[in-house]
C-alpha cells in the first residue's frame, strides 16, 4: 500500500507521496495550492526527484565497466517507491536503496535518502547519497517542482508572473538540441535588476538552463506582480537552474528546478566517468545536497 505523507504547521500543510518521495501539495492557511495539478494533459508529474540521472542521456544509454545499460530522462527514484523511515507532524525522512531492479539498469549499491523539514512557511529539502559499494559510483542528482502559474486565478493571471534570481550577475545559458542534449552553444544573460518576464514563449526552445557556477547559494523566485503570492527556492552549491514549462502547450505551471548534473553532451562518448558534470562517491562516501522553498 502506497502512503501519503503530510506535515502541517500554522503557515503550510503539506502532502508527499510515497512513490517518488515526491512532493504533491503545498497548500497555505487560506488554502491556496502552489503545487502543480499533474494534469496528465499537460504534464503529469508534481514535483520528482532526479535520481541517479538528471536529464536525457545520449540515445537513452550509458556504458560502465564495457556494459551498455538502458536508462530513460530523469532516472527511476521519480518512479520508486520509498521506504518511510522517520516522521512526525513536521519531519519526514524517506529511504530508496539499490536492489535487484535498480541493479540492472545502474549497476552500483546505493541509499538515497530525501528529507523534509517544515519550518514556518518554508520546506527544507535534502538529498542524501551514501555509496554503499565496493568502488566508485556516478551518479547526478536534482528536483523538477512544479509551482501553479497563477496561484490564484480568481485574481490574477500567467503574464502577471515575473523571476528573480540572486545574485545578480551575468549567468550562461546551456542549450539544449531537440534531443534533450547539451549543445556548445552558450549564452550570457545579465541579471542587472530586472525580473524576467514569465510567458509561454520564454519556452519555446525547451528549459532555460543557467550554470549558476555552484554559488555558495542561489535564489530564483517566481512571483506575481498582481497578488504578491509566489514561491522562492535557495539551492546550496548546485551547478545548474532549470527553468522549464510546456510548449507550445501552454499549461498553467512553471518548473523551478535546482540540479547538481546535467544531460548529456550531444557529443557524449557515452562512458558515464566522463558524462557532464558527474558527480563521483569512492566507496563509503556521501553527498549532500540542500535547498528550500518558501511559499508566500
Amino acid at each position: 500500500m502506497t502512503m501519503i505523507v503530510s506535515l502541517k504547521n500554522e503557515d503550510l500543510t503539506v502532502k508527499i507521496n510515497q512513490i517518488g518521495a515526491e512532493l504533491i501539495s503545498v497548500k497555505n492557511s487560506h488554502q491556496l495550492e502552489y503545487i502543480w495539478e499533474a494534469n496528465p494533459n499537460y504534464w503529469k508529474r508534481h514535483a520528482p526527484i532526479l535520481f541517479p540521472m538528471v536529464g536525457r542521456l545520449k540515445n537513452d544509454e550509458y556504458n560502465y565497466d564495457g556494459k551498455t545499460y538502458t536508462m530513460y530522462q530523469h532516472g527511476f527514484a521519480r518512479d520508486s517507491k520509498f521506504e518511510i523511515i522517520d516522521s512526525n507532524d513536521t519531519k519526514v525522512i524517506f529511504l530508496l536503496k539499490s536492489n535487484s531492479k535498480t541493479m540492472k539498469i545502474y549497476p552500483f549499491r546505493f541509499e538515497l535518502f530525501v528529507t523534509y523539514i517544515l519550518v514556518g512557511d518554508t520546506l527544507q529539502i535534502q538529498m542524501l547519497v551514501k555509496n554503499q559499494d565496493e568502488h566508485s559510483m556516478y551518479f547526478s542528482i536534482g528536483a523538477h517542482p512544479g509551482f501553479k502559474v497563477p496561484i490564484n486565478p480568481d485574481e490574477e493571471s500567467y503574464s502577471d508572473y515575473e523571476l528573480v534570481i540572486k545574485p545578480e550577475k551575468n549567468y550562461s545559458l546551456i542549450e539544449l538540441n531537440k534531443n534533450g542534449l547539451t549543445t556548445s552553444n552558450q549564452s550570457k544573460f545579465s541579471i542587472d535588476g530586472n525580473p524576467i518576464k514569465i510567458s509561454h514563449e520564454l519556452f519555446r526552445d525547451d528549459a532555460r538552463i543557467f550554470d549558476v557556477e555552484a554559488n555558495k547559494q542561489t535564489t530564483f523566485t517566481l512571483k506575481s506582480k498582481k497578488s504578491h503570492h509566489g514561491v522562492s527556492l535557495t539551492a546550496y552549491k548546485n551547478k545548474y537552474f532549470g527553468v522549464w514549462s510546456t510548449y507550445p502547450t501552454k499549461s498553467e505551471f512553471v518548473c523551478i528546478e535546482p540540479w547538481w548534473g546535467i544531460a548529456d553532451s550531444e557529443n557524449s562518448t557515452g562512458f558515464i566517468r566522463n558524462k557532464n558534470d558527474i558527480s563521483r562517491l569512492c566507496c563509503g562516501e556521501e553527498f549532500v545536497a540542500n535547498f528550500d522553498i518558501t511559499f508566500f
